[in-house]
Order: C-alpha cells, then structure tokens, then sequence
C-alpha cells in the first residue's frame, strides 16, 4: 500500500474543502494512503434494469387515478 506523509504543509495550499479551520497560515500533516482495489472491485451481481423495475413495490397507479387523486387534493385546497 502507497502513502504519502507531509508534514508542515501550509493550509493554504489545501483545497478549500479539506482546510480544517480558518487559520490559512498554520499548517498541518496530510497523510495519502491508496485505497486497497478490493474495496474498488464491481459486486458479483449487477442487477439489470428488468430485474430493478421488478423489485419495485406494488400497487402501481394508473395515470387517471393519479390525476383523480390530484383533482381531490385541490378541491380540498379550494374548501
């Protein structure tokens, strides 16, 4: 495994997002360690769309009762 230590490094040579505080002047240790490829390899089933559309909940709604459903939620908003 690779890694890099740098010690007394200026912050304001950090990326904005990794400065810890709003000293830029102090400075810090950056410690870079590679991250080990197991972590990084594809799972051993990659699901397919057709069986990602079938692991979905039912009950599906049609369109016209989504839009009946729609139409009582404003007549309520209207009351």
């Amino acid at each position: 495994m690779n890694k890099i230590v740098r010690e007394h490094y200026p912050v304001s040579k950090l990326p904005e997002e990794l400065r810890p505080g709003s000293d830029p002047n102090a400075q810090v240790t950056v410690t870079i360690e590679q991250e080990s490829t197991d972590s990084l390899q594809r799972p051993e089933h990659v699901m397919t769309l057709e069986e990602i559309f079938a692991a979905r909940r039912p009950p599906f709604r049609t369109k016209e009762e989504i839009d009946a459903d729609l139409r009582r939620q404003r007549d309520e908003w209207d009351d």
